[in-house]
């Protein structure tokens, strides 16, 4: 299995059919990363997923980038939330055990 981490930039403009700028004003707002690799960009596989639903708020809900950023923010602020929730959940019943 030769599996490749790295996408090119311009294979998933193709295939999602999405302006290079659109992906490049990402990268500068911190949304998805880029790497340059020889002179051609790349962005790994793991961010296709934030990629996928980065696009279907623009396309779908016509949500210009900034409301993303805010809706991204709020997710991983979700997630953290949740993550400490767990957390203290578990010590709860450390204590409740004794």
């Amino acid at each position: 299995m030769n599996e490749k981490p790295l996408i090119s930039t311009q294979t998933l403009c193709y295939h999602y059919n999405i302006e290079v700028s659109f992906v490049t004003a990402l990268n500068t707002m911190g949304l998805i990363q880029i790497q340059i690799i020889a002179e051609k960009e790349f962005i790994h596989q793991d961010q296709i997923s934030d990629l996928e639903k980065i696009i279907r708020l623009h396309n779908e809900l016509n949500m210009n980038l900034e409301g993303i950023d805010v809706v991204f923010n709020l997710l991983k602020k979700e997630r953290a939330l949740r993550k400490e929730l767990n957390a203290l959940k578990n010590r709860l019943r450390l204590y409740e055990n004794n």
